[in-house]
């Protein structure tokens, strides 16, 4: 059963660049102090709204004030749906909205911490990479910090294709498997995931597909600069993002404090794709982590 109470506001705003900004926040119950502010960053062709409104629901009940926003070209916000002409450029747009968030009277002066979600994973990597004091920790489940290879083309194809996106980057020709089947261990909820209609599920675009494999590879060969207190979750069954790569970012990160989970049996989508029980004890684990750390 969704928490009762939580206060929800959702806005658009017209950042620096522009660009129209769709955001969304999740605040306790009123009365209940507030302990820290969360800030989710979503996943490739995914929504900050859909699946992880119950997320955010249960994080704001346990005391937190939690925000989300869609990247422009995905979700509610503007831009060509999909398309990401620069990782780094997307990552500066989520530095600026949530920079603007965290000098709102609600959360001013309290700990903020970053939540990833697999792409998002990446992004909130490169954010705290950004801003490596700015953030009180970061928490990461099933991050791209690399693509598994079931998921991408031979060497050969990737290197024409890396070429053909110069020449046609909104292009949705990069050769893809339906990861739906390979995010979700439960049918209904990868059934549910059909009806978000606003989340992106064509063909990856060409230039997407090529900014997603260097955004991994810049953030893979600075693994080491990470400094922040980390949680990482991963299912030990994901075929999307490797769960071993985690180990390499867990062993990798310089910071001492540092916890890795490993959820047996688990696919990518642990937090809306696992048997209700198991979602739960993601979420739990997320929420207990947070207590530890405010």
């Amino acid at each position: 059963m969704a928490p009762k109470g939580i206060q929800m506001e959702e806005n658009f705003e017209t950042n620096s660049k522009g660009v129209e900004i769709f955001w969304k926040s999740w605040l306790p119950r009123e009365g209940t102090a507030t302990k820290a502010a969360l800030f989710f960053c979503h996943g490739y062709g995914d929504t900050c709204t859909f699946f992880f409104e119950g997320i955010a629901k249960r994080i704001a009940a346990a005391g937190y004030a939690v925000y989300a926003m869609d990247y422009p070209g995905f979700g509610l916000s503007y831009g060509l749906h999909g398309y990401i002409a620069s990782f780094d450029g997307m990552v500066e747009h989520v530095i600026e909205q949530y920079s603007r968030i965290k000098g709102r009277k609600e959360v001013r002066g309290l700990p903020h911490f970053l939540l990833g979600q697999s792409m998002g994973g990446a992004v909130a990597l490169k954010v705290h990479l950004k801003q490596p004091k700015e953030w009180d920790g970061v928490l990461l489940v099933a991050p791209m910090c690399k693509i598994s290879e079931d998921v991408t083309p031979p060497a050969p194809v990737l290197k024409a294709l890396s070429i053909l996106s110069c020449l046609l980057p909104e292009a949705k020709l990069f050769p893809q498997k339906d990861i739906g089947d390979l995010a979700f261990r439960d049918p209904s909820k990868r059934k549910v995931a059909e009806y978000n209609a606003i989340s992106y599920t064509q063909q990856m675009r060409l230039r997407t597909a090529v900014e997603l494999l260097k955004a991994t590879k810049d953030i893979e060969s600075q693994l080491e600069k990470i400094c922040s207190p980390l949680l990482i979750l991963h299912g030990a069954a994901d075929m999307v993002t490797d769960p071993h790569v985690s180990e390499f970012l867990y062993e990798k990160a310089s910071t001492k404090d540092k916890t890795l989970k490993l959820y047996e049996d688990g696919y990518h989508s642990i937090l809306e794709g696992e048997p209700d029980d198991r979602i739960s004890t993601a979420i739990n684990d997320i929420i207990s982590w947070l207590d530890s750390h405010c």
